[in-house]
């Protein structure tokens, strides 16, 4: 690898960790962020606001970087990223951060697109397998040092810091990106498909809304919301197939998506899904079931961290040998029995036993995310490889999306639930840990049944989609559909 390749290879790398950075300490603070804002309701929200800015903005950063070149289109969105994190870090309550939230997804929706698009612009399938493996690892360092950093910030200093540690890191991967990497782009006025953005956008924000919006907010008007939001999203996808069939430049080509693609896609959505989950729900269950501090929970999840990057660093191999199919399959095999296994944890588990888990967690995701990432990458031609990226990664994030909105119902009416069961009403997630009617008096021992009670059920939630994802696996192509000179087979 020469000169030029090597700084290449490190200004993405050095995007990666911010990125990484940001998820491990935001997940691993967020509860002691809605215990200081007193919102632990709007937990779930603080996710799928990012995630569905982020998700708008996703396959508009793939297209624009098709038409105006990777490196601007990367450092404008790393640039808006920053202004995110900094309005995060000065918010003084729940809806403040929830909307600047907003717009740290806006920048965060390019990251991951045009870092992993610049990887299949610049290196051949055996090397680029190797470079995912890198990528993987500087994941893996990141979430090593995100939850020791996010604590240490919180003990010493508060929360509002682990938004602003991101500005260095961001800073240092624009000027690295501008440095490194040289793109020839002909400088002619290209053609926009504004009506694509808008109606996919519009067409995403209903689908989204019907899984952020708080159900029990308006009881019986619930049911004619999500009505008028299905008929929305069916119009607004019709509109945006008339628009893309006429536009010289659709946002998202219709001939990206193969059938190796497609099933690559909805793969793609489903293992994310499983994954935010987790992400969001197993420190929590460190923290408020088995009571450890935020240092502690995130040192919890090391296990996944390290084993991630084990599988990625030798997943290279092993497509080549294997291919990719068997590779998908095998690592969502894993997945189902790593979730499985998260089903039997309970208030007195060893911490020993959850590090064993989460080291089989870290295979399974690790092996299924970097082998359907090189497959899509392989899967189109240059110039239409960012809409390819851009339009899997707007699967991932609708899998992440929807995943935290529905986890976060199905968590927060179990606890409701919970106590009705108990015979105690009145008791819901937004006043689990506030000041209740002078009637009703909760042990700590109470909440902590409640929590695990509630945990449990997602984790057969988990069970469930992760079996699924096994089953579409199967059904994969086991040769690659490809335009290109190269086929994972």
């Amino acid at each position: 690898m020469n000169w030029k390749r090597t700084n290449l290879v490190t200004a993405i790398m050095l995007v990666m960790f911010l990125a990484a950075v940001e998820g491990t300490i935001v997940t691993m603070a967020m509860p002691t962020i809605v215990k200081e804002l007193q919102g632990f309701e709007l937990i779930s929200l603080v996710f799928s606001v990012y995630l569905l800015t982020s998700a708008i903005s996703t396959p508009i950063y793939g297209k624009l970087a098709d038409l105006y070149g990777r490196k601007h289109v990367l450092s404008i969105s790393i640039l808006l990223f920053l202004a995110g994190s900094i309005l995060c870090g000065l918010s003084q309550s729940m809806i403040i951060l929830i909307a600047f939230r907003a717009v740290q997804g806006l920048g965060a929706g390019g990251i991951f697109t045009v870092s992993f698009t610049i990887i299949g612009d610049e290196f051949p399938l055996e090397e680029r397998a190797k470079i995912q493996g890198g990528l993987s690892t500087v994941w893996g360092v990141a979430t090593l040092v995100g939850p020791f950093l996010g604590g240490f910030l919180i003990d010493m200093l508060s929360w509002h810091w682990i938004f602003f540690i991101n500005l260095p890191f961001g800073l240092a991967a624009v000027v690295l990106l501008q440095r490194s990497l040289q793109e020839t782009f002909a400088k002619k006025k290209q053609s926009i498909d504004y009506g694509g953005i808008i109606t996919l956008s519009l067409a995403v924000i209903a689908l989204l809304s019907i899984f952020v919006v708080d159900k029990n907010s308006n009881s019986h008007g619930y049911p004619l919301f999500i009505g008028t939001a299905l008929t929305a999203v069916i119009l607004l996808l019709l509109l945006f197939y008339k628009f893309e069939k006429r536009a010289k430049e659709p946002v998202l080509p219709f001939a990206i998506f193969t059938k190796t693609s497609v099933i690559v896609n909805l793969l793609s959505c489903l293992i994310f899904a499983v994954l935010m989950g987790i992400d969001v729900y197993i420190p929590l269950y460190l923290q408020t079931v088995l009571g450890y501090r935020p240092t502690i929970s995130g040192l919890a999840m090391l296990p996944m961290s390290i084993s991630w990057l084990i599988i990625s660093i030798i997943l290279g191999k092993i497509m080549v040998k294997y291919g990719g199919k068997t590779v998908v399959v095998a690592a969502n095999a894993v997945i189902l029995i790593s979730t499985l296994l998260l089903a039997t944890l309970g208030i007195a588990t060893p911490v020993l036993l959850v590090l064993m888990y989460c080291f089989i967690l870290g295979i399974g995701f690790g092996g299924a995310s970097t082998a359907l990432t090189i497959i899509i990458q392989d899967s189109v031609d240059y110039h239409q490889r960012g809409s390819a990226v851009g339009a899997n990664s707007l699967l991932r994030t609708l899998g992440q999306t929807i995943g935290i909105s529905v986890f976060g119902n199905i968590f927060n009416s179990h606890i409701t639930n919970y106590f009705n069961n108990q015979g105690i009403e009145g008791i819901n997630s937004g006043n689990l840990y506030q000041s209740l009617p002078s009637d009703i008096v909760l042990t700590s021992e109470q909440i902590r049944l409640s929590l695990n009670s509630s945990m449990h059920v997602l984790f057969i939630a988990f069970v469930i989609i992760s079996g699924l994802s096994v089953i579409l696996s199967m059904a994969m192509p086991g040769r690659k559909e490809t335009k290109g000179k190269e086929a994972v087979s």
